[in-house]
């Protein structure tokens, strides 16, 4: 065996060698990823992509292929095998490419990975029936190991060559097309000659690709540009399997490493505001010349005063030395740091969402999330048609609940859909908008859009609502008792601003908004997630591992997450970990923005990137709002963009409920304080769970149920009708 793996080896390093001398000249320079303002991803793994142009081209060819031919076989698959049947033909496929995984393994010289991966073959392949279950893991602990030859030419030193996107094929590297070759070779299917097991290989390969499909879906339609995002996937992934960062004992001592060398220094306080913007403290000097009963907090008349340049600087309005009191105490929630605590945000679930004994795309499939329709209304005539989920209750005229996800979410938002669920069991009829901060809305609305100024989306959201609630009561001949419009985070924000011009000027007869942690100063929240998105620049040594390992822990805390038996505590990240997530997350939904409005093609290269890797949600509100319209001023749009703003909603009326934290990092306890004395009883403050991260809380589900629960008679009467 030794001398087979020897001379393995050795054929390998030639061909290791050839390659290295082949694919140096189009390897890209992956030096200068750190050179900007937020680093690029797809450079820092991939290199510069020399072959944009023609890869841009093949993943369109790979869309419409999948769209009107692949997709429909495994639409079909789905529907005539059940998930447990396809479950069992994975296992079994899985554990014939065992030989791709033990050469793989020996020439990475990994012994005891090869070692373990043959007695999961021989125990799977006797006591697992051929590999339809897997007793080695159940039974014996032997985690799989997920090699292929690829791996093993990274770990001869093969250059990974350029990134390619070739026809019915995933993306790749030039590596990895030899790798596949070698896959191919290694796989006793390939070998098959008569055409009834021809077909059983096809069977197989239509089941193992089956499992692409919704992930494939997932990135067509989340992101204004699929080919960028479905580059930055791919790259981290496969730098995570060339490092072997998805086994559990590698990707702990890796992680343990990191923490070793990388001291954080977290600061859970509230943070005063940096060098160039007011503090609270220096707000005392305005306060001073005020009467008092405006000092107290009714800055109605102190707008004027502001506007009329009492203060011009960009400091924050709320008053000094306020701290608020929590309403619902989370006694056992052990937090973290405010950006880890708000990440608990993923844990918000509820049964039934996704839950069937057949796979996603099984026409069969009746859980919640499929059952969700689809629908569209148009804006304007020379624009794309707005599409909007619902579903309807029996009772047609039942109240419906209008949903406003958080700032960049689609229609397909999980949290929304979970929302959804909620609403739909207490007895409403819902209906899913996605976020106006988001390029499909933008792409709907009239040349020009540009998101970022409450009150004018709010004018917007307000038009495209009016419509869904008008086709829907229009298709089914019905008038909806109740309507609700319930907010996260942004479309939180947007919830309020509705319900202001709602105030002001009725059209919709809409009875209550829920505002879950809307940010109370839009710029300064702003601020604070461009300070964590920039975080990485303090510790930019290493940075393509630490994402790496901080990757691999969310796909690693995903698959857990699948088991039955998954609890969790607390989240598995530092507070540096947790800032590199939010910041991709949050830049990916920024660029995605300006890709709408910059209308950028996706089929041709581009070099938007470049520019968007230097751009901050501070930098798109000076190019896009201020320099777009001169009459407003940084002043006038950082007062403009606040609940102080439409104070006297707030003051005057009983018909919304908000949630909010008092930890949450994106406002200050003196804003709380402040909106608190607006709002008095109407606001909830909650003492843990930072932005958004007590949403999975039995605690904040019953105080959610029990305020958009219907009155007793109604109740009943839904119930009868059901």
């Amino acid at each position: 065996m030794v001398n087979i793996q020897r001379l393995l080896t050795r054929l390998f390093l030639v061909l290791s060698l050839v390659l290295q001398l082949n694919l140096s000249v189009f390897a890209g320079d992956n030096s200068d990823y750190t050179k900007s303002k937020y680093p690029d991803y797809a450079c820092m793994y991939l290199g510069k992509d020399k072959c944009e142009a023609f890869n841009r081209k093949m993943f369109n060819f790979n869309l419409g292929l999948n769209k009107y031919i692949v997709k429909p076989v495994h639409i079909v698959w789905a529907s005539v095998m059940p998930k447990y049947g396809m479950e069992r033909l994975k296992g079994i496929y899985t554990n014939i490419e065992y030989p791709k995984r033990l050469v793989s393994t020996l020439l990475q010289r990994d012994f005891k990975a090869s070692g373990r991966e043959t007695a999961r073959f021989l125990t799977n392949s006797t006591l697992g029936l051929a590999g339809m279950f897997d007793p080695a893991k159940r039974f014996f602990k032997l985690e799989p190991v997920n090699e292929n030859m690829e791996q093993a030419l990274a770990k001869c030193k093969c250059a990974q060559g350029p990134y390619l996107v070739v026809p019915c094929i995933p993306a790749t590297t030039a590596r990895g097309l030899a790798g596949k070759a070698f896959d191919a070779a290694l796989n006793p299917t390939c070998y098959i000659g008569t055409p009834i097991l021809a077909l059983i290989k096809l069977g197989f390969t239509i089941n193992q690709t089956a499992d692409y499909e919704p992930l494939a879906e997932l990135i067509q339609s989340t992101y204004a540009d699929p080919y960028d995002i479905a580059k930055k996937l791919y790259g981290i992934d496969n730098y995570i399997k060339a490092n072997n960062l998805d086994r559990k004992d590698v990707l702990d001592t890796n992680a343990r490493l990191y923490q070793e060398n990388h001291v954080e220094t977290v600061n859970n306080e509230y943070e005063e505001p940096s060098a160039g913007e007011e503090s609270v403290a220096e707000k005392k000097e305005v306060n001073d010349i005020l009467p008092e009963d405006l000092v107290d907090g009714d800055l109605l008349a102190y707008t004027d005063l502001y506007k009329e340049g009492v203060s011009k600087t960009r400091g924050s309005f709320a008053l000094k030395n306020e701290k608020p009191k929590a309403d619902i105490i989370l006694n056992d929630y052990n937090p973290q740091t405010p950006v880890i605590d708000a990440m608990r945000t993923a844990l918000f679930d509820l049964p039934g969402i996704d839950e069937s004994v057949w796979s996603e795309f099984s026409v069969w499939n009746r859980c919640f999330k499929n059952r969700l329709r689809i629908s569209k209304v148009n804006v304007d005539p020379e624009r794309d048609d707005y599409k909007f989920k619902y579903l309807m209750q029996k009772d047609k005229n039942s109240p419906v609940a209008i949903i406003y996800p958080s700032i960049g979410e689609g229609i397909s938002s999980h949290h929304s859909v979970i929302m959804a669920k909620l609403f739909y069991d207490e007895g409403y009829s819902v209906i899913i908008q996605g976020s106006h901060f988001q390029w499909e809305f933008v792409n709907s609305m009239p040349k020009g859009y540009v998101p970022g100024v409450p009150a004018q989306d709010a004018d917007y959201l307000k038009t495209v609502t009016f419509k869904i609630l008008k086709s829907l009561e229009d298709k089914y001949k019905c008038k909806f008792r109740e309507k609700v419009v319930i907010g996260t985070s942004f479309g939180a924000l947007e919830t309020l601003f509705l319900a202001d011009k709602e105030y002001k000027n009725n059209t919709m007869n809409i009875t209550k908004y829920i505002s879950i942690n809307p940010p109370i100063e839009l710029l300064y929240a702003m601020k604070q997630v461009d300070k964590n998105n920039e975080e990485w620049q303090k510790n930019p040594d290493n940075l393509k591992e630490r994402v790496g390992v901080t990757a691999a822990k969310i796909l690693q805390l995903l698959n857990e997450k699948e088991s039955p038996d998954f609890k969790i505590e607390q989240l598995p990240f530092s507070d540096a970990e947790a800032k590199i997530i939010t910041g991709f997350i949050m830049h990916q939904k920024l660029s995605d923005v300006i890709f709408a409005i910059e209308n950028i093609s996706k089929s041709q290269k581009t070099d938007f990137y470049e520019v968007m890797n230097n751009m901050s949600y501070e930098d798109y509100m000076e190019k896009y709002i201020l320099d777009k319209d001169s009459i407003l001023s940084y002043d006038d749009l950082n007062y403009d963009s606040s609940l102080y703003s439409i104070s006297e909603y707030l003051k005057c009326n009983d018909n919304y409920k908000i949630f909010h934290t008092l930890d949450d990092y994106l406002v200050t306890p003196q804003q709380l304080a402040q909106l608190k004395k607006y709002a008095k009883n109407k606001a909830v403050f909650i003492s843990n769970g930072s932005h958004l991260g007590y949403m999975y809380r039995p605690e904040f589900i019953e105080a959610l149920r029990k305020e958009i629960s219907l009155t007793q008679s109604e109740a009943v009467a839904v119930k009868n009708r059901k």
